[in-house]
């Protein structure tokens, strides 16, 4: 979500001159937009403000200036915090407030002091973002849903990104279009909560599976995908969308945090462990090679040794392809933070340990299934050796191959040969493996 966003300040940058470099060294203006999600993150911003401070100051000996701005959800919720512990920041502004960047840009430069904008906008802030600039690759984001109305009691969605809002289905395909126009082989489509998507259409509000359907029909797109999920909200239209759209991979993010119903209900969670053993099976029986990736929180407050095996259990139960797995982090203002029972970090670290192991071990298997096996692959970048290249398959492992340069973009059927510790390696088949011979 990051990266859309991070695009997006680049294009209402550009008509200001301003273009993307890869480092920050030389660089006119530095914009760390920030995740807030762990407490790590929040961590980070600090100290890479350090660094950017000696060469924001080595800038200006040389008579020219350095804007450093802080964006994202590290701005929304710690704003003022940033500006008392980074004087020399010239501006804060929250994730839904950057289409106003060159009105920060102007008032920063004139007042030369620092510029706070954490106002959510009265309108939202794609009515005055320009069209997506050129595109890099072959795979774009493309947001649809903002915010979040579920206040999990772990989670600062809600205040750094505020209320569902859900795009009109006209401007998101619009968007679709001019992406695949651009090159975009594959979309994916993101939200704090993208399958309460209730977008406006020509008939009434469409839901995410609606939206798909939709955005399948695009000539050119060969490949849609969505994150990030809520158990709960995953309705009939999505699980037949699964079954019915082929350009839907068979992949999907679907975030758990925890096995055990006291926790989820201490979480605020709106599904029990059970529910979503039925809802992982229901949508394996309408698309039986779908595999699943989930996130896990780790020693929320009160969790007991019983409470962690029933994690590991549905674990067993549903088995993922792959997980995100971390240690509960208090998050400043967030009903968790304040309760009681908080789990000893040496208990978190430990069962942290142990579940990683066990979704490590499903990982491995899952990537060792795929050896043998036809795989439709988006290559989409140059390898490290001569002759290589890389892709993405329907499951999002790296897949290598050697491969001429021309089949960058397309999708090809590569044979796995062998799995690794993070990618797969593969060959062409039939009449291109002929053509990788004589290239």
């Amino acid at each position: 979500m990051n990266v859309y966003d991070s695009a997006r300040m680049a294009d209402v940058l550009a008509p200001l001159g301003y273009v993307r470099v890869d480092a920050a060294d030389g660089a006119d203006m530095v914009i760390l937009n920030t995740c807030h999600i762990r407490e790590k993150a929040a961590e980070k911003v600090y100290s890479e403000l350090g660094r950017l401070r000696r060469l924001k100051a080595e800038k200006e000996r040389t008579g020219r200036g350095m804007i450093l701005a802080v964006a994202g959800c590290v701005a929304q919720a710690e704003g003022g915090e940033i500006l008392r512990r980074a004087p020399f920041v010239d501006m804060v502004f929250g994730p839904q407030a950057f289409h106003r960047l060159p009105e920060m840009i102007s008032r920063a430069s004139r007042a030369g002091g620092a510029v706070l904008d954490t106002d959510f906008p009265a309108e939202p802030k794609f009515d005055h973002l320009p069209a997506p600039g050129k595109l890099e690759g072959y795979s774009a984001f493309l947001t649809v849903q903002e915010g979040c109305d579920k206040f999990c009691t772990f989670c600062v969605v809600p205040y750094t990104r505020g209320a569902e809002f859900s795009r009109p289905v006209a401007e998101v395909e619009a968007e679709a279009r001019h992406l695949v126009a651009g090159g975009a082989r594959e979309i994916t489509l993101l939200g704090q909560n993208v399958n309460a998507y209730h977008g406006e259409g020509n008939d009434g509000d469409w839901g995410l599976g609606r939206l798909i359907a939709r955005l399948a029909e695009i000539e050119g797109l060969e490949r849609i995908r969505y994150t990030t999920s809520y158990p709960a909200e995953v309705d009939d239209a999505l699980i037949g969308a699964h079954r019915d759209v082929p350009q839907l991979m068979p992949f999907l993010h679907l975030p758990v945090q925890s096995g055990a119903d006291r926790i989820l209900v201490a979480m605020n969670r709106r599904h029990t462990a059970d529910d979503y053993r039925r809802l992982a099976g229901r949508l394996r029986h309408a698309r039986p090679d779908l595999a699943l990736s989930s996130d896990f929180i780790v020693g929320f407050p009160g969790e007991t040794e019983a409470d962690f095996e029933a994690t590991l259990r549905l674990v067993e139960d549903v088995t993922f392809a792959q997980a995100y797995s971390f240690k509960y982090s208090p998050r400043p203002g967030t009903p968790a933070a304040a309760l009681e029972n908080q789990v000893p970090e040496k208990v978190k670290t430990e069962r942290l340990a142990r579940l990683q192991e066990r979704l490590g071990a499903q990982q491995v298997a899952f990537n060792q299934g795929c050896v043998g096996r036809a795989l439709p692959v988006l290559l989409d970048r140059q390898g490290r050796k001569p002759g290589q290249l890389v892709g993405r398959s329907p499951y999002m492992q790296a897949v290598h191959v050697e491969a001429p340069d021309h089949l960058l973009g397309s999708v090809m059927p590569l044979t796995i040969g062998a799995a690794h510790a993070n990618s797969l390696s593969g060959a062409l088949t039939g009449a291109f493996a002929d053509e990788r011979a004589c290239a």
